[in-house]
Order: structure tokens, then C-alpha cells, then sequence
């Protein structure tokens, strides 16, 4: 049996020991497309160890930053194919800004397994503590296509809809033609997002940028424009992953101000196709 939510739900999938410096942050920082231009002050607090921010969605790859080989999607109870696992939503609650430099240690368990037919999406949720205690959790929703059936519970469906006006800002984050190139080197080795044959075999014409680097383009294109570069206001962000972004293209992010919470989807601007939805950055 390709998933047994009795066995799978609840089991700790990783206990680890996690450290980072500022070349980390900063590695990571640019694999999202900061320090564009270099000599802007804004862009230079992402990109220079000198008043270093670091942008709350580090903490999502700070657990594998050292990882050099393909992820592996086998966790007790699940097992199932690489190639037919697209990420589906993930989420970061901050607790305490993140620093700079650090070290800790990571736990990860399978917080749930939902059975929507033809597809099951596995929920991850990852602790961090620094010193003993939690700075952030993280949870990511693994979604494997053909993979359903198994008799399990469907599990909720939230969705957020934007409010029915005009965004308050529009803000053109433009990837560059490496971009998945590099941000494999903050510990995402999956061939689908560097090996042309794969991503063909897996039904893309090219390799694909990594899901969560545009949830942190994304995130830092809120920060920026919607929070004047405060990135320690972020207390936590979440969003649904809904298309593909090829590297070079453009992503467009729609931005309403709800109060206390900013409301967000982005689409790539060549395709008018949507990449995000469900987008909600909480303001502490």
C-alpha cells in the first residue's frame, strides 16, 4: 500500500541539527533575484552582510542547506514517486525574527495525509528551535498526483479570495534565466528544476523554477513594497502554489492591504498565468 495514514500521521520524519551564517543568508537572498540593482540601499540590506535583514522564508531551506542530492519523498507510511510530486501550498509562522547566524535543531512530522481522489497531498510541519526555543514552524503540503484513493480522510479547503477592487500595489519581480541554476545550491537538488530531459519526461518543455523560490520572490516583493523592507514585521506567510514559472519570465504580485494582513496572488506576466493564490502575509 503506497500510503497507510495510520502509520503515516504523526511520525517524525527528521530530527536535525541546523546552523547558518550571513553567506548562507545572503546565497539565499540572491537566488531569489536580490541585490537588483547592486547599488541600491533597499536591495544592499539583502545583499551585504553590513545591516543584514534576513527575509522570514529563509527558514523554510535552513534545514537543508547542506543537502547535495535529490530529495527524497519517503516518510513511514508514504512512499511514492518523485516525479509525479508538485509542491502545493507552504507556510511559515515567525515566532522571533530570524537571525543572521544561528544554530538549532530541526524537527519535521507528518501532520496530515488527505485523500483527494485522484491525488493525496502529504502535510508537513517543521519546528526550529534556537537555544530551546521555537522560531518559526513551518508546513508544506505535498501534492502527488495519482497517488489517491487510499481511503483517507479529504481534509479541509481554504481558499482566500482577494477583495473585489483594484490591488493597492502591483509589484514585477523579473527571474533571471539561471535562477533555478543557483537557488539548487540552497539545498533543493531535484533534476526537474536543472536537467532538460527530466522536466521533459515529467511534461514541462524546460526545467522549471523551484516552487518555493517564488514563494520567497514573492514574499519579498510584499516585504518590500508593502512593509518599506521590514522584514522582521512578518509574523507569518502562506500560499498555494498554482502554476509554473519558467526561468527568465516575469511574476506579477497583486497586493491588497487588509489591515494587519496583505493579501496577495501573483501570475507570470508572458503567460498571464497565475503561480500563487491564496497569498497572506500577517503583520506582527
Amino acid at each position: 500500500m503506497p500510503i497507510d495514514p495510520d502509520v503515516a500521521i504523526g511520525a517524525t520524519v527528521a530530527t536535525q541539527d541546523v546552523e547558518w551564517d550571513s553567506s548562507d543568508v545572503l546565497l539565499y537572498h540572491l537566488s531569489l533575484g536580490a541585490g537588483d540593482p547592486p547599488t541600491d540601499p533597499g536591495e544592499l540590506r539583502y545583499a551585504y552582510e553590513r545591516d543584514l535583514r534576513v527575509l522570514p522564508t529563509f527558514a523554510v531551506v535552513a534545514p537543508n542547506l547542506r543537502q547535495s542530492e535529490p530529495p527524497a519523498v519517503s516518510f513511514p507510511g508514504v512512499e511514492i514517486d518523485l516525479a509525479k510530486v508538485l509542491h502545493g501550498g507552504q507556510e511559515i509562522t515567525v515566532h522571533r525574527p530570524i537571525p543572521t547566524a544561528g544554530r538549532g535543531r530541526s524537527t519535521t512530522r507528518i501532520a496530515d495525509v488527505q485523500d483527494k481522489g485522484k491525488a493525496a497531498v502529504i502535510v508537513q510541519e517543521s519546528t526550529l528551535t534556537v537555544d530551546g526555543e521555537a522560531l518559526c514552524t513551518t508546513r508544506s503540503s505535498i501534492f502527488a498526483h495519482g497517488e489517491g484513493g487510499f481511503g483517507g480522510e479529504r481534509g479541509p479547503s481554504h481558499r482566500v479570495q482577494p477583495p473585489e477592487r483594484e490591488p493597492d500595489i502591483v509589484a514585477d519581480s523579473v527571474t533571471q534565466p539561471q535562477q533555478a541554476l543557483l537557488y539548487r545550491l540552497c539545498g533543493d537538488r531535484n533534476p526537474l528544476h536543472a536537467d532538460p530531459a527530466f522536466a521533459e519526461a515529467a511534461g514541462y518543455p524546460q526545467p522549471i523554477l523551484h516552487g518555493l523560490c517564488t514563494y520567497g520572490v514573492v514574499c519579498k516583493a510584499v516585504v518590500d513594497n508593502a512593509l518599506g523592507g521590514e522584514a522582521e514585521r512578518v509574523s507569518s506567510f502562506a500560499a498555494r502554489f498554482t502554476g509554473v514559472v519558467f526561468p527568465g519570465e516575469t511574476i506579477r504580485t497583486r497586493i491588497w492591504d487588509e489591515g494587519g494582513s496583505l493579501v496577495a496572488e501573483s501570475s507570470v506576466v508572458e503567460r498571464d498565468s497565475r503561480v500563487l493564490s491564496d497569498v497572506v502575509l500577517a503583520v506582527g
